[in-house]
């Protein structure tokens, strides 16, 4: 039996909808990510298996309890890390800790040992007695988790936990997420915007406008893309497109102003899409294809563009 399962979830703030038709399963002591920009449906959905607002239509399962009648009984079991630090920053950071213990009735020795074992895990055990105000973003983080773990969770849910966190910080907090699910074995669900946070997961599902639009490995996502991307920069994308295709048989699809062409062997086409065109490309480069790849194919726009936030 899955850890979460979801079927047919959908969520409206007043007529907008957040959410529609969103179905999927995720196994235990897997690491999965949801990617997708802004209004995606990333925070809508971080909110619903987090217990923070109900499921108004479809069905969710956590952990064997249907959130539908049954929420009370499963945070108990759910680790959160929310996109807005929850750290007290004029408390250090085992003071944040024991008071987050006694909310889960955690008290004495036992509180100590876990606290103590947390921020060892965490290589945080020489910042203690520090501040949270005197710490680093990435620090901040690694505290959040430890806090987050504390009452051994089966489920950890973590929203945008890059934000703020320099590419170095993100590598060493994704090692904890590692770490965690090897000693702990728990199950992590992250949201994210980050591609390559995504990209290190077990599997990512891609959220647009609200739906989930593909579900997979990392290398099963980008093996819906053919071949090399190749993208040109031309002065007249719109008249050359339709040359590309007629000489070579590759659709050129115009986004954000630049050519974009899936073809094999993209360094034999760069050489010879220059020699037949000249004057009219400007610049051109190519490479493996990516998640973001993965993403304009799926929805025929850039993943920076934005959308509205969720919130109603």
């Amino acid at each position: 039996m899955p850890e979460i399962k979801v079927e047919n979830l959908s969520h409206t703030y007043g007529d907008r909808q957040a959410l529609s038709g969103v179905s999927f399963g995720i196994a235990q002591e897997e690491i999965f990510a949801f990617l997708g920009p802004n209004g995606s449906g990333k925070t809508t959905l971080f909110k619903i298996l987090s217990t923070s607002i109900p499921v108004t239509h479809g069905a969710v399962t956590l952990l064997g309890y249907n959130l539908d009648c049954e929420s009370h009984r499963v945070r108990k079991h759910l680790g959160v890390v929310f996109q807005h630090p929850s750290l007290d920053l004029k408390l250090t950071v085992a003071e944040n800790l024991r008071h987050h213990g006694h909310l889960y009735g955690l008290w004495g020795n036992e509180l100590k040992r876990r606290i103590r074992e947390g921020l060892d895990q965490l290589e945080l055990a020489d910042r203690a007695d520090d501040y949270v105000e005197t710490l680093s973003g990435g620090l901040r983080r690694r505290a959040e988790l430890a806090k987050a773990m504390l009452h051994t969770p089966k489920l950890l849910l973590l929203d945008e936990p890059s934000i703020g966190l320099d590419p170095i910080a993100r590598r060493k907090f994704r090692g904890s997420l590692e770490d965690l699910r090897a000693t702990a074995g728990v199950t992590i669900v992250l949201t994210t915007h980050v591609l390559d946070q995504a990209e290190t997961c077990d599997r990512v599902g891609v959220l647009n406008d609200g739906r989930l639009v593909a579900i997979g490995t990392p290398d099963e996502l980008k093996g819906q893309v053919g071949g090399d991307i190749v993208i040109v920069d031309s002065p007249g994308p719109e008249q050359l497109a339709p040359k590309i295709s007629q000489r070579f048989g590759y659709e050129a699809a115009s986004v954000n102003g630049m050519l974009r062409i899936e073809c094999h062997r993209g360094h034999e086409f760069v050489r010879d899409v220059v020699a037949a065109f000249p004057t009219e490309i400007r610049s051109v480069r190519f490479g493996k294809p990516t998640l973001e790849d993965v993403f304009i194919k799926l929805t025929g726009r850039h993943f920076e563009e934005d959308g509205v936030s969720e919130n109603p």
